[in-house]
């Protein structure tokens, strides 16, 4: 499956908002009729290249003229660099079909806490409005952290939802009233949502956060806890009959690395900092492509190579698993 097949929905960029220092939203014109859920994301093709990048759909259906996407620019990252430095009104980009199970429309609920940090505001701002909309009786008490007061994302639109939305930020510099000065914790869970234990928790934010907040909602008797992945896990350390394999890599400073023999490519690479890209990590958007040198392995998908890449050694680093020592180019 090409790009092209992976990314069949051209729309035209209408206008580019700067929301916060590092974050814009593009509004696109869909031309067809494209249908997804609050809270999903889609692929997105960079520029005339094969790469993807998977970004949320930050507008609610129903509620716009436009689809949007809510990026935050990363320095050397291809994805954001693109979108937000080389795109301007009037371009095209290709999207998927929508994705992820991540959506409120999916998990129903009476009562709600949605958790986000920083860009993971995006899908929790598409639920919000579309409960807002078409389940007004809906409890939904919002937590949300960021660096610092200039860059809470949507902010006029958060404040436009109260007092329906219970809505807390959390800010760690420089904090304004009625802001919260510090990190979200399981005091502050404990004091602001009392009720925590009666409700579906969603969260979105960078992995540490989620991993941290997980902890304490759980702690606190949240039972149904869903959360986004934008990110790998960490893996977790375990052993198949003791055997551990080596990842070797030459154009490294580090020339080996051990990893149980359960770990997938990707797992191994990132926990030893090797670089690799990876979006979808279901074998579908192409990101995680490596070329392997020398080693037994096994792929479950090679959606996205070529007959000559596949020739030539590559794989999806997340479809991978290695049966032995492996070498990377």
């Amino acid at each position: 499956m090409n790009t092209t097949t992976l990314c069949p929905w051209r729309m035209q960029v209408h206008h580019i908002t700067q929301e916060t220092p590092d974050v814009w939203t593009l509004a696109l014109i869909d031309h067809d009729f494209y249908r997804w859920q609050a809270g999903q994301f889609a692929l997105v093709r960079i520029g005339n290249s094969d790469e993807v990048r998977a970004y949320t759909l930050s507008s609610t259906p129903g509620q716009s003229r436009f689809i949007t996407l809510t990026i935050r620019y990363i320095e050397q990252g291809k994805g954001s660099g693109w979108l937000t430095r080389q795109v301007k009104p009037g371009d095209y980009v290709w999207l998927s079909d929508p994705q992820g199970s991540f959506s409120c429309e999916q998990h129903p609920a009476s009562h709600y806490l949605l958790l986000a940090a920083g860009c993971g505001i995006t899908p929790v701002m598409s639920m919000a409005r579309w409960l807002h909309s078409h389940r007004p009786e809906t409890d939904v008490h919002l937590i949300y952290s960021v660096r610092s007061p200039r860059d809470v994302i949507f902010a006029a639109e958060l404040q436009a939802l109260r007092p329906w939305l219970k809505l807390t930020i959390i800010a760690e510099q420089r904090p304004e009233a009625p802001m919260l000065a510090g990190r979200l914790s399981v005091e502050i869970l404990a004091r602001q949502v009392p009720d925590i234990a009666q409700r579906t928790v969603m969260m979105c934010g960078p992995q540490p956060y989620m991993d941290r907040a997980e902890s304490d909602v759980r702690a606190l008797g949240a039972v149904q806890v869903l959360r986004e992945q934008f990110t790998a896990a960490a893996p977790v350390e375990v052993e198949d009959n003791g055997v551990r394999y080596h990842l070797s890599s030459a154009s490294q400073q580090l020339k080996s690395a051990a990893f149980p023999a359960s770990w997938s490519l990707l797992a191994a690479m990132e926990q030893h900092k090797l670089p690799v890209e990876a979006v979808c990590r279901a074998g579908v958007c192409g990101c995680c492509k490596t070329r392997v040198v020398s080693g037994d392995y096994q792929t479950s998908s090679t959606v996205g190579l070529t007959e000559e890449e596949i020739a030539a050694g590559y794989v999806l680093a997340c479809s991978c698993q290695p049966a032995g020592d492996i070498e990377l180019a």
